[in-house]
């Protein structure tokens, strides 16, 4: 069996430098879980960091966390289904939210559970993912005010996610501002003005970062060291804290181009080849891992001299080249991977899951 390994040393060095940025400017932050998707031993090594809030996407996730450590916050880290407001209520402290039927809905839940549950609205800031539009907000806040059970915790905004519209000084100061306006208008106190995440980072180190940003959502930087903003690493973070091991199942030297009439392969595509190629041969290995757990794209050797050639639902074609390693069958390749491959890998059950001692 293929299997991922996390190692918690790296991960504490990841969780302490960024711990010690948002701390030096007295910036909250929570981290968000969804890449670990729920695995309790890995959630176990995360809550050792000291972690006091996280925020995940799946209500078994977060469950699963509050079965570990019921006084660790957490955050239901998109608008809720209608149809899952219960168990929002029960497992979530605060949610997203954007629907004034669905924050309805969570406060006579949050009645029914004898529960005062809280919220954070987010504001459209150019993503187009979620956000009430900023001509309703006045309105919008009126009407959350008047709801038992429900306490704003604060405002937030998403930037990155889905078309990639990056974070600025001036959008971050808006969101600033609305949180003022409200408070003004309402006499209310909001707490948590939510308009960070990993990509908002690199504002902190170029003084980018309005003072009123106090809150951050942070996932991809502290389990993968990137730097979202500008596509790299960053440097004092490690960025291989989870490794994908797959085993070789065959190796035997073949042409390097099909031979037959070609249609298409199992993902659609039709491929074309280098004549040049044509007669010439290579050591193919086929490890055991597919489409089905990982996208090709989505996972990098180790080894620089091995490159990943095909795949299929269940298996993986690895050009070996010369093979100076001496790979042999039984032996296991090692990978790392970026966000959505360690997701995928993590949501797959056919891969094993190991914490390195």
């Amino acid at each position: 069996m293929a299997y991922i390994t996390l190692d918690p040393k790296k991960l504490r060095n990841n969780f302490l430098f960024l711990d010690e940025v948002f701390k030096k400017r007295g910036i909250q932050w929570c981290v968000v879980s969804k890449i670990l998707c729920g695995n309790k031993d890995y959630l176990k090594e995360l809550l050792k960091l000291g972690v006091k809030q996280i925020a995940d996407s799946r209500i078994p996730n977060l469950k699963v966390i509050k079965n570990i450590d019921p006084s660790i916050e957490t955050i239901y880290i998109k608008p809720p289904a209608k149809h899952s407001v219960a168990g929002v209520v029960s497992c979530s402290d605060i949610s997203l939210n954007t629907n004034i039927g669905t924050i309805k809905a969570l406060s006579k839940e949050a009645e029914r559970q004898n529960k005062i549950h809280k919220i954070i609205i987010m504001i459209e800031m150019g993503e187009l993912r979620e956000g009430i539009m900023r001509d309703n907000l006045i309105s919008f806040y009126s009407q959350v005010f008047e709801l038992k059970n429900i306490e704003v915790a604060g405002i937030g905004t998403n930037l990155s996610c889905l078309y990639g519209v990056l974070p600025d000084n001036d959008k971050l100061i808006q969101l600033s501002l609305y949180k003022q306006l409200i408070e003004a208008l309402f006499n209310k106190k909001i707490p948590l003005v939510s308009g960070g995440s990993s990509v908002t980072i690199p504002l902190i180190f170029q003084k980018m970062l309005p003072k009123g940003i106090n809150h951050f959502r942070v996932g991809e930087t502290l389990f993968l060291g990137t730097d979202v903003y500008n596509n790299t690493k960053f440097k004092k973070l490690h960025n291989d804290v989870f490794r994908l091991y797959a085993e070789i199942i065959e190796l035997i030297e073949k042409p390097m181009v099909p031979m037959g009439e070609m249609g298409t392969n199992v993902k659609g595509e039709s491929l074309q080849f280098d004549e040049h190629d044509i007669g010439e041969t290579t050591l193919r290995a086929i490890i055991n891992i597919g489409l089905l757990d990982i996208e090709q794209d989505q996972m990098f050797p180790a080894d620089p001299e091995i490159k990943i050639v095909g795949a299929s639902s269940d298996m993986i074609v690895i050009d070996l080249g010369s093979n100076n390693k001496n790979y042999k069958v039984g032996d296991a390749l090692e990978f790392t991977m970026n966000y959505l491959g360690t997701v995928r890998i993590m949501n797959s059950k056919y891969i094993e899951k190991r914490i390195l001692p």
